[in-house]
């Protein structure tokens, strides 16, 4: 079973290897230039005060990072593709970038103010591991916020979303992508996604407390924030 969790993430992360370079390109026209938007509500829900520390998981390209860093905090950026990393480290040298597996991070206990994940969830094969793992590397009093594509509350803004996402998106991947296939996992993990009390309920599992969410653009997008209790100790 572990060789072939293995081998699921060394092909998840070669795919990413190879969108690397056109990723924040093709995810700008698919989501018709909201990604900004999403970063800095993200980055406003973490809170977070000038000197503090805050680990940003599967980084990407640093397109989340930099936008973190915007509050006057040292970002680490941290992601299991290196193809993602090299580009991070070349449009945002001045932050500090570390390869990584969510499931087991390179960071001691309590090391962190924060820690964020933004779209990346999706593609861990253990969720509440992995939020565990970010339990772990915060400190108590500490927060963590997930931002992922989730499930409009609106019935027809869900059926709007899903045909958009098996029908139109494809297509707009074919054009713009160097490997067209990876939107087509990009369309099937968002569709088996959990909703939004389904992700919370996973939260609280991991450790975290006082557990919310708030939906972006009709909850096809949602931002959970947790907190680590004070006194707690991994």
């Amino acid at each position: 079973m572990r060789a072939e969790l293995d081998k699921k993430a060394d092909q998840v992360s070669a795919m990413f290897d190879e969108v690397a370079e056109g990723y924040d390109r093709t995810r700008s026209v698919l989501w018709f230039g909201q990604m900004g938007r999403w970063a800095k509500a993200m980055a406003r829900a973490l809170d977070l005060r000038p000197g503090q520390r805050v680990l940003d998981v599967a980084c990407g390209t640093g397109t989340s990072s930099r936008a973190l860093s915007r509050s006057g905090v040292e970002v680490v950026g941290c992601d299991f593709s290196p193809g993602m990393l090299a580009v991070a480290r070349r449009r945002v040298p001045s932050l500090k970038f570390v390869p990584g597996d969510a499931l087991d991070l390179p960071f001691p206990d309590g090391a962190f103010d924060a820690a964020t994940i933004s779209f990346g969830l999706r593609n861990v094969h253990d969720r509440v591991r992995a939020l565990a793992e970010m339990h772990r590397v915060v400190r108590p009093g500490g927060r963590v916020v997930v931002a992922e594509y989730s499930h409009p509350a609106s019935a027809l803004t869900q059926a709007a979303f899903q045909a958009y996402l098996r029908k139109a998106a494809p297509h707009i991947a074919r054009v713009l992508s160097t490997n067209a296939p990876a939107y087509g996992y990009l369309a099937d993990s968002i569709l088996a996604w959990p909703t939004q009390p389904e992700l919370a309920a996973d939260l609280q599992r991991a450790g975290w407390t006082r557990v919310e969410w708030r939906d972006l653009t009709g909850g096809v997008v949602a931002l959970h924030r947790g907190y680590k209790s004070e006194g707690v100790r991994d």
